[in-house]
């Protein structure tokens, strides 16, 4: 980011400490704070007592300079609660009036600005968390997606956008950032150029993005973010919120084809501007070096009855994984992290859009230090559930999605299901789909039910989502079940699979109406 940009931002944080003065003097209402301090990445959590705190990671990446703030910042501020976002960001909880305004401040010091982490602006670009290091991936696309993160900064205080704007980046088709149905996705090429995806988004009306072009040359892509940018500006919904997303803008437009005609238009218009938008980057890898959809990243090692440990493209690296359940590590997680990698070479931390991360670059004799301190990782697939931070935390949420979560794994472990038994699944704690809930081959999302004329936690049931490329798919809604009853339901699937023998993959793969059969007796 240019150092004009970064000094007009330091000087707005006058402005933002002003303003949280006054709401935390009950001189502003929740409502209006929220629509100012959205924009700086912060809001006010429930009860209107504390403030969260949303750090920017472009692309997932965390430097050993950025993780060094993030261990200071912890303890300086006794930081009690930390988030990893499925939008490769790093959310501080709990935080009072000086140490929301303190922090902001101090991190643009080491390049972690919070300027448009929240409100009606460009949100963190989200990258395939191995990018750059993965075997089998088409090409590293980080380089690619942090100039377009730079360039989307770059007009945060020159327009108003309708709402909010993400934009993805993938590296192979399991298309971990669901670059295919972004505002804006750029999916990696096995021949070294990009298709690009548009006005796709989860939440209430999910759509897949439209494929406005193939093959776009990697220098290309600020043309297309513009592109992305005007049409926003020309057919976003500024009337109504909850239709103001991009994805609505294909019904707007009658259909996926004239959002394509109407896009291309745009790309025109952008390159008849005069301005030349080209990249000059060195040039990356072309070329993928294994099958086509593969996940070529092989575990050497175990810890803790999980394979955490992955070869790298480069000859004697690996990467480390860790999920903490929930996504929400002891922020003593990152003081030993730092310990443990401080001195490595180029070792660094890279966010997945699932709530875990991965450490890069280790040598082998770096492995049993590394693993050491991450120890506390999800031991199970069903441990490794995505959840939102949910309404204990959040203004806009229903349902405690990681209350839920930490229920359910106790319920895993007092079974003893072996691993594999029961899958991945995403909880979001409202529609807003944080959770990422409908893509997950079983999610939920918070509402309620009313039951003799009693209001009770629920949630909706979704089946069979998918996010891989060439194979997504939204999330069958099944219908509602009680809070309380979900730990059972899942129980009773749990039991299900184990009888039979199989893990659960291969059980739903014979059994495709099974958790819909399964269900049914624990619906209302």
């Amino acid at each position: 980011m240019n150092q004009s940009l970064m000094t007009e931002f330091k000087e707005d944080l006058k402005d933002f400490r002003e303003m949280t003065e006054k709401f935390y003097a009950k001189e502003v209402s929740v409502k209006d704070y929220k629509g100012f301090s959205g924009g700086f990445g912060s809001y006010a959590q429930r009860g209107a007592e504390a403030s969260m705190l949303r750090l920017r990671m472009p692309g997932g990446r965390i430097t050993k300079e950025k993780l060094k703030f993030l261990v200071d910042a912890i303890a300086a501020y006794d930081v009690r609660r930390v988030h990893l976002t499925t939008c490769q960001t790093v959310q501080f909880h709990d935080l009072g009036m000086k140490a929301v305004c303190d922090i902001m401040e101090q991190a643009m010091e080491v390049g972690i600005v919070t300027r448009g982490g929240g409100g009606d602006f460009p949100r963190n670009v989200m990258v395939s968390p191995l990018s750059g290091v993965e075997q089998g991936e088409y090409f590293d696309v980080l380089p690619y997606a942090e100039e377009a993160g730079d360039y989307l900064m770059g007009i945060i205080k020159t327009v108003k956008l309708p709402r909010k704007l993400k934009v993805g980046f993938s590296n192979t088709p399991a298309n971990l950032t669901h670059a295919t149905f972004r505002d804006l996705g750029f999916a990696a090429r096995e021949d070294g150029t990009f298709d690009v995806y548009s006005a796709g988004g989860l939440g209430n009306n999910p759509a897949f993005g439209v494929k406005v072009a193939e093959k776009v040359e990697k220098d290309q892509i600020l043309y297309y973010i513009e592109a992305m940018h005007q049409m926003f500006l020309a057919y976003g919904n500024y009337e109504n919120r909850a239709k103001a997303r991009s994805r609505y803008m294909q019904q707007t437009l009658g259909g996926a084809e004239k959002y394509k005609e109407a896009f291309l238009e745009k790309l025109k218009e952008v390159r008849e501007m005069g301005k030349d938008l080209t990249l000059t980057l060195p040039e990356a890898e072309v070329g993928c070096e294994a099958e086509t959809g593969c996940d070529a990243s092989t575990a050497v090692f175990t810890n803790s009855g999980r394979n955490r440990v992955y070869t790298q493209k480069q000859p004697g690296l690996y990467s480390v994984h860790c999920h903490p359940v929930g996504g929400t590590p002891d922020p003593s997680l990152f003081v030993n992290l730092y310990k443990a990698i401080c001195e490595i070479p180029g070792a660094e931390l890279r966010l997945c859009p699932d709530e875990s991360f991965y450490v890069i670059n280790c040598r082998e004799e770096d492995l049993e230090a590394v693993l050491h301190v991450t120890e506390d990782s999800a031991k199970t697939i069903f441990e490794e559930s995505v959840a939102c931070i949910g309404a204990h935390v959040c203004q806009q949420g229903i349902r405690d999605s990681q209350g839920l979560l930490q229920k359910l794994v106790e319920m895993e472990r007092n079974e003893q299901f072996a691993d594999g038994i029961l899958p991945k699944i995403h909880i979001s704690g409202c529609p807003s789909s944080c959770g990422t809930h409908q893509i997950g081959v079983i999610g939920f999302r918070g509402g309620a039910k009313t039951i003799d004329k009693v209001l009770k936690p629920a949630f909706n049931l979704y089946i069979n989502g998918s996010d891989i490329q060439g194979q997504e798919r939204m999330g069958e809604e099944v219908g509602t079940l009680l809070e309380e009853q979900i730990p059972d339901f899942l129980c009773a699937l749990g039991h299900a699979v184990n009888d039979s023998g199989m893990d659960f993959d291969t059980w739903f793969a014979k059994n495709p109406e099974g958790i819909k059969a399964i269900a049914a007796s624990f619906l209302v």
